[in-house]
């Protein structure tokens, strides 16, 4: 077996944060944060539902970071490409 981490989101090379999965599992994550938000807005369409919209997209936003923050790299500093 590796030894190595299995990150399913690895730090971007330029910037702060993660860039784009490199495992399924991580791009299975992205299909279902998508497939919410889309479903979310045409099921929470409709006029003075603006708050209600915001506030789904904030909770379903914040899971998403949850879930990359427990299971991707750990940015630590902000990187200027390669080292």
């Amino acid at each position: 077996m590796s030894s190595r981490p299995t990150f399913w989101f690895p730090t971007k090379r330029y910037g702060w944060g993660w860039g784009l999965p490199v495992r399924w599992q991580g791009w299975v994550v992205l299909v279902i944060y998508v497939a919410l938000v889309l479903g979310g807005l045409r099921f929470l369409e409709g006029p003075g539902r603006a708050p209600l919209v915001l506030i789904y997209l904030l909770v379903v936003t914040a899971a998403l970071i949850a879930v990359i923050a427990l299971k991707g790299e750990r940015p630590v500093r902000w990187r200027w490409g390669k080292k």
